[in-house]
């Protein structure tokens, strides 16, 4: 299996263990969107909550240039560690919420 491959199992295998735990409500859903055509992959919530709608996105990740882009992650989860966790080098894992200058002070790429 080559890296690329490698990378959108493991985005997947993290996007979707967090879909199983992620929400215990009927009427909102864990919804995975998984583009493997261009590198996008996203967990979001959707649905409602009594007269409230309830949408958004929990996590976010792009591969870019053969690197792991966390774009956004909204959980207590440490995805970037368990990247590494997984084998995954630093060097090419990107905090993506993060600004350019923010990154370069982090243990990860910077882009």
């Amino acid at each position: 299996m080559d890296k690329i491959e490698r990378y959108r199992q493991l985005i997947k295998q993290i996007l979707t263990e967090h879909a199983q735990i992620g929400t215990t409500s009927d009427t909102v859903k864990a919804e995975l969107i998984f583009d493997s055509e261009h590198d996008h992959y996203q967990l979001a919530y959707v649905g409602w909550q009594g007269d409230k709608r309830v949408f958004g996105p929990v996590m976010h990740f792009d591969i870019q240039d053969g690197k792991i882009w966390i774009q956004y992650n909204g959980t207590e989860d440490l995805v970037a560690e368990r990247l590494l966790e997984m084998g995954v080098p630093s060097s090419d894992i990107v905090l993506g919420f993060h600004s350019a200058f923010k990154r370069q002070f982090t243990r990860y790429a910077v882009g």
